[in-house]
Order: C-alpha cells, then sequence, then structure tokens
C-alpha cells in the first residue's frame, strides 16, 4: 500500500518569537500550532518573519530562515558580508551577530549541551562560560577578522566561477571575495579565475611560512585548467578513480609553524584552520597537562603529530610519546616531523582498533582530538582503565564533547577545568580543552 504524500510546508512563513540558540548555528521558535523550528538569520528575543525551508506537516521539526525582522536585537548587525543572508552562502552563521553576541551564544550551546548530555553545570566542567576569541581577532561589530586558511571554494558547472555551497544545499553562490579568508588564500586570486570542468578547488595557506597550495578535484572526464595564480602555488589534484590526492607541480606538502617546531603536511591532510589555533590549543593543552620529565602519554588521533611533538619536548629523553592516527599521509608525515625524538613511536589505524594491541595497560598523560563524532564509549571506556593521571580533550563539537566527558565520568573521572575557544568566528563551530583526572583526585 502506498504511503500518502506529505504536504511540503516549504515557502510557508510564520509570525514567531524567536527562542534560545540551539546547537548548529540556528535558534528554536515554535508555530502557533505548536511545530518546532530550527530559524537561521534569527537572534533569541526577536520576532520575525521565518520561511520554512525544509520539511512537512508530519516533520518532528521545521528548517526556516528568519526573512523579516520585525523586533530587532540589541545585538544584531547588517551582515558585512554581502553574501549572507537566507538562501546565500552557507559558510557563515552569525554575521547578522555582534562579535562579543556570537561568543555568548557559543556558550549558551556549550552550557547546554554539558547539562543535558553530561549532566555537568559550568561550575562542576571548572568553567567560567566564557569563549575567548583568539589573538587579534577582538574587532569592533562590522569587523570581520579573516582567518581561515583553507577555504574549499565549490565550482559552478555552467560558469565556471568559484564559489561557497548554499546552507544544506549543492547551489553554488559564487563570490568575488570572501571576508573570513585568511590574507595568504585571498592573494592568490581564486574568485578570479575560470575553472570551468572543476568540481571543487581549495586553497591552502600556511601559517609560518609562505607555502600557497592548490587541491582541484576536476569532473569526471575533465581535464586540468593551466593553474596561474597570482602567487606562487604548488598544485595537487584528487583521483577520480581513488579518491588519493596526487601531486601535479611543486612541493606535496606545506610547512606550518607552531609551539616554535615546524610541521609538514602534505596532501592537504589536516592542520588547524585558524593561524592563531595550533599555538592556543597546544598551550591549553600543555597548561592543563603539566608534563613531567619522563612521563609516558599518548596521543589519539594525532594527525601530524601537533600535540605529541609538544609533549615530546617537555617529557625529554627519558619520557616517551605513542601518537596512533588512522591517515596514511598523516602517519608519514609525524614519522617526519618527529624523526628527532628517539622515543616517539607513531602508529597507524584507527584508535579503537590499535590501542587495545599495543598492550599498554597504563601511562602518564593522555591527549585525545577525535573527529567531530567523538572517541564514542568504549574508547573512553578503555583510556579511562589506563590510570592517566591528566587527560586532554580537545573537542570541535560541544555535542560530542559533552557525551564523552559522561563516559569519562562513568570511568572514574571528572572534569577539572574546561576552557573555550572562538577559532571560528561568524561560524557556530567552537573549540573546547577539557582537562580530566581521576575523581578521587578532587575530593
Amino acid at each position: 500500500m502506498q504511503a500518502e504524500p506529505k504536504n511540503s510546508l516549504v515557502g510557508q512563513e510564520y509570525e514567531v518569537e524567536v527562542g534560545p540558540v540551539a546547537h548548529g548555528g540556528h535558534c528554536v521558535a515554535r508555530t502557533a500550532e505548536g511545530q518546532v523550528l530550527f530559524v537561521r538569520h534569527a537572534l533569541p528575543g526577536e520576532k520575525v518573519v521565518a520561511r520554512v525551508t525544509e520539511g512537512d506537516e508530519s516533520s518532528r521539526f521545521l528548517r526556516a530562515d528568519a526573512v523579516t525582522i520585525l523586533d530587532r536585537s540589541k545585538d544584531r548587525v547588517e551582515a558585512p558580508c554581502p553574501y549572507a543572508g537566507p538562501g546565500r552562502c552557507g559558510g557563515c552563521d552569525w554575521q547578522h551577530a555582534k562579535p562579543g553576541a556570537q561568543r555568548r551564544l557559543k556558550g549558551e550551546v556549550i552550557a547546554e549541551q554539558l547539562k543535558h548530555l553530561a549532566g555537568l553545570t559550568p561550575e562542576e566542567a571548572g568553567w567560567d562560560g566564557t569563549v575567548m576569541p583568539a589573538e587579534g581577532d577582538k574587532l569592533p561589530a562590522g569587523e570581520v577578522p579573516a582567518w581561515r586558511t583553507r577555504v574549499q571554494y565549490a565550482v559552478d558547472p555552467d560558469t565556471g566561477r568559484a564559489g561557497l555551497r548554499r546552507h544544506r544545499s549543492h547551489e553554488v553562490e559564487p563570490i568575488d571575495h570572501c571576508m573570513i579568508a585568511a590574507e595568504g588564500v585571498t592573494e592568490l586570486g581564486i574568485e578570479q579565475r575560470d575553472w570551468s570542468g572543476m568540481e571543487s578547488v581549495e586553497a591552502i595557506a600556511a601559517t609560518g611560512s609562505q607555502d600557497r597550495q592548490v587541491i582541484l578535484t576536476p569532473r569526471p572526464g575533465a581535464r586540468l585548467p593551466l593553474v596561474e595564480l597570482d602567487k606562487p602555488v604548488s598544485v595537487l589534484r584528487v583521483e577520480e578513480k581513488d579518491g588519493g590526492v596526487h601531486r601535479v607541480h611543486g612541493r606535496p606538502f606545506v610547512r606550518e609553524r607552531a609551539d616554535g617546531r615546524t610541521y609538514r603536511v602534505g596532501n592537504g591532510g589536516f592542520w588547524q584552520v585558524h593561524p592563531k589555533s595550533a599555538d592556543t590549543l597546544v598551550t591549553a593543552v600543555m597548561q592543563g597537562l603539566l608534563p613531567r620529565k619522563g612521563e609516558t602519554a599518548l596521543d589519539l588521533y594525532c594527525g601530524v603529530g601537533l600535540f605529541a611533538g609538544a609533549i615530546a619536548d617537555r617529557v625529554g629523553d627519558e619520557g616517551a610519546v605513542l601518537g596512533i592516527e588512522s591517515g596514511k599521509r598523516s602517519v608519514e608525515d609525524a614519522r617526519h616531523n618527529l624523526a628527532s625524538f628517539d622515543r616517539v613511536r607513531i602508529e597507524q589505524g584507527k584508535v579503537e582498533s590499535v590501542l587495545p594491541r599495543t598492550g599498554i595497560t597504563e601511562v602518564d598523560l593522555i591527549v585525545l582530538d577525535p573527529p567531530r563524532a567523538g572517541a564514542g564509549k568504549s574508547t573512553v571506556r578503555h583510556l579511562a582503565s589506563l590510570g592517566a593521571r591528566r587527560i586532554a580533550y580537545v573537542a570541535c563539537d560541544p555535542a560530542a564533547l559533552a557525551r564523552d566527558l559522561g563516559y569519562f565520568r562513568e570511568g572514574g573521572y571528572r572534569v577539572r577545568m574546561l576552557r573555550a575557544f572562538d577559532l571560528f568566528p561568524m561560524t557556530h563551530h567552537v573549540e573546547c580543552v577539557a582537562i580530566l583526572e581521576p575523581a578521587e583526585k578532587g575530593r
């Protein structure tokens, strides 16, 4: 028996009072009938006309854009970016909010996730409730920090112009300039070139070196263009057959700088996007762990070895660090980056598979920087069994962090301190560093 078609509500408009901020760059409202709306381009306390962008009469919730502001929040500003707004570029969530208000909203999201998923108040998490801007990012309303050192441009298949995707859409918003792109990205002039035949163009501007790189993803059967940009740049391509990244010309890596060391990052591998992120996070992790000479440590999801290198510097020749990373190229880079440390070992594979095979039963320190989904219950349970005196958890998603903090509590650990950093201005993303210790130590 065929199900009856649902009546789409896309395009329907509702006049609503906007409630609290929610995780994901929107606020919560309700229609007069009680249906939940997740509203973008709104701020808590405003009265708006919200136009539905996704959902039907049977949906658990609807997605919507605030298309008319009837009662404005004092935190609202005119979006500095001409491409921001309903139906436009999806790269930023809070262009319409003052910088200080953006950080407060992010703090409210963290607090809500801690309470809902970990049963923790800010005080119990050792957090003062603030989200700190990166050095140099505290700018007046109407000004935008140019922080994004890696920008993935989508290419309009009809015009060959580079742009950014619209929110929850494959449609491309052509742009002349991205305001949050770092100067090193902007100076390449990506938006002024014809990229016909390309699916996407990723631009990378290293921090601490003049290395610039573009990674091209061609459409099926398309030939690579001759890449002539405004600055010297190396070029890589994503192969259609295996999805691998291969060098076309120039270096296959960029050199990044953090904590007094240079790190090679190859084939577009992971590195923190904000130019101040790596140093900010290393400082927070080291201040929380306070490594001692001769200690042993784990660096999980270690990437190219940022935290492993910082810990190895501090535990000295008598200490030892094991890093675990799933990406083959990142492991190669980590081994290269940390080759000067005799007692640092990097293993390739998924943490949940490799860690049990190591035979490690105890360790002094752990740092983990898992992907957005978090570490998960079984991995956290294993880590809690190793008896580390301190654990540093670096998280780009407050919901995943809160879930895992709840698992750590079940495993006998408490949060000693939590710090939050606004390393993704104008977006809903936020970075947190939680420091944990055995619960009995905190009594």
